[in-house]
């Protein structure tokens, strides 16, 4: 009896699916305060973030949420996937996603 080995082939709708995904996953943990002022002080130094300023970030964060994936942005790993026929993110591609999330940061930690 002969085996037949398939070959995944994925669509461009599979590859955003799997970005939607990761990208929403790494949101989820932004939504949680703790996680969220861990981060901040962490990567930016800040210690005291207002009450304000965190539920305006986790509002972004929730409206980001359900906004559709920005495929140009994410078109490293699209190409990655297509080529590779992995859905496993190379390292520094991971950056892609906190990238989006830094963007809403930053409006207001500065």
């Amino acid at each position: 009896m002969q085996e037949t080995i398939h070959s995944t082939k994925w669509s461009d709708e599979n590859i955003i699916d799997i970005i939607r995904k990761v990208r929403n996953d790494l949101i989820k943990d932004f939504l949680d305060e703790r996680f969220l002022k861990d981060y901040i002080q962490n990567r930016y130094g800040l210690k005291d973030l207002s009450t304000v300023k965190i539920e305006f970030i986790r509002r972004d964060l929730k409206e980001f949420l359900i906004a559709p994936v920005n495929t140009s942005h994410y078109k490293p790993i699209v190409d990655q996937i297509k080529e590779s026929n992995s859905a496993s993110l190379s390292e520094g591609k991971e950056e892609l996603f906190y990238t989006e999330v830094e963007h809403i940061l930053k409006n207001y930690l500065y």
